[in-house]
């Protein structure tokens, strides 16, 4: 049977709010990957900021090359459940949790010199063999979105050249820059010439360069060409490897987030209430804002019957968006919002008490599926 065929019978038979996370998916995702890295021989690194069900890390370790993580939790997770490289970059570290990240990572990069020249100490006392690495912030923003631009103005990620000391480099692996999200390798090319241009004379002596997150290789009509291309010559120019540490490219596609319609009313429009939230369990689509795509919907409009999607929450502002449909909603259909493995989940909340959706792990090569974590009041309770 075919994928979409089998994907439409298990969203018919879960239970209710639940994460779907299809390996199929995620394995063609792996296969681009793994082509680039065989075509330059960087690094790529999987972001637990966009995804970190470790459910699928046995398939994921079988292609990447470890993890990077800004928490000692997440790096915790990342050494115990993936098994590879663990790589840490926060904004700041206590010297309490600076401790254990150096137990347990492999590579940990500075948002300062300050931070770094405070921690040095403590680094230098370690028996196990750790990379110390700067991020350093080339002032040139691609991001469109003000909220995800890390080098907006007066922004707090990175070192910005005038700050950038030369005569504290000792101990020092490797840079490390940050400037896209969910953009092509055109972006990456001008990030790339603004960080040369800014950090020349210092690349050199790394060891490598970690060229962030915010790739979206595995998207159809990406110009991987362009991509390989880049790195090619990077490498080439400098003599470093390079790394990448994408999230979204990993699990890109690979979510569903499947709901039921519990009451239809009328306000000037349509309003369908859902047994999912926007606040709870996709926040994204209230931080960001955007408006995540519904299987066989069309914009407001466009198709016969048009109603607005409403959380189940006490918010006034848990909306999800507008969409219209062939035929008219009824209560008890289900609804399937698409691309939600990746933040969605690691946002997830319990706000008002909702309850987390359960999680379930598909094959839909294989006609798989089977339930991987349900949630309850213990999960509420124990948060507070």
């Amino acid at each position: 049977m075919e994928r979409n065929k089998l994907l439409e019978e298990f969203f018919l038979k879960v239970n209710t709010p639940c994460f779907i996370i299809d390996k199929s998916k995620i394995r063609k995702n792996l296969e681009i990957l793994d082509f680039v890295k065989k075509k330059t021989g960087c690094k790529i690194l999987l972001a637990l900021k966009a995804f970190s069900n470790y459910a699928v890390f046995p398939l994921i370790s079988s292609k990447l090359d470890g993890v990077c993580a800004s928490s000692v939790n997440e790096a915790r997770l990342g050494r115990e459940k993936f098994g590879k490289e663990v790589h840490v970059y926060g904004a700041a570290y206590s010297e309490k949790d600076f401790k254990k990240l150096i137990q347990i990572a492999d590579h940990i990069g500075f948002n300062s010199f300050s931070l770094w020249k405070r921690l040095k100490p403590v680094a230098k006392n370690i028996k196990k063999k750790v990379f110390f690495g700067l991020r350093v912030n080339p002032e040139h923003s691609e991001g469109t979105v003000p909220i995800y631009d890390p080098c907006a103005p007066f922004s707090r990620l990175g070192i910005i050249r005038s700050e950038f000391l030369e005569d504290e480099l000792e101990g020092i692996s490797y840079l490390h820059f940050h400037t896209l999200c969910q953009q092509d390798a055109l972006p990456l090319k001008r990030t790339v010439e603004a960080f040369e241009s800014k950090f020349k004379e210092f690349i050199p002596k790394m060891k490598y360069v970690n060229f962030g997150g915010g790739h979206h290789i595995t998207k159809e009509g990406y110009d991987i060409d362009l991509l390989c291309d880049i790195i090619n010559k990077f490498k080439d120019k400098w003599g470093v490897e390079v790394y990448f540490e994408p999230g979204e490219a990993v699990a890109l596609d690979a979510g569903y987030l499947v709901s039921n319609v519990l009451d239809i009313i009328w306000n000037g429009m349509e309003i369908a209430i859902l047994d999912t939230s926007a606040a709870a369990h996709m926040p994204d689509v209230i931080e960001m804002p955007y408006r995540p795509y519904v299987l066989k919907s069309g914009m407001p409009g466009e198709k016969k019957y048009t109603y607005r999607f409403g959380g189940v929450s006490c918010l006034a502002g848990d909306i999800i968006g507008d969409y219209s449909f062939d035929e008219p909603l009824k209560v008890g259909d289900r609804v399937v919002f698409t691309d939600m493995a990746i933040y969605s989940m690691v946002k997830t909340n319990t706000f008002n008490g909702v309850n987390l959706p359960d999680i379930y792990i598909a094959d839909s090569e294989k006609g798989e599926i089977k339930l991987w974590k349900r949630f309850g009041y213990r999960d509420f309770l124990s948060r507070l």
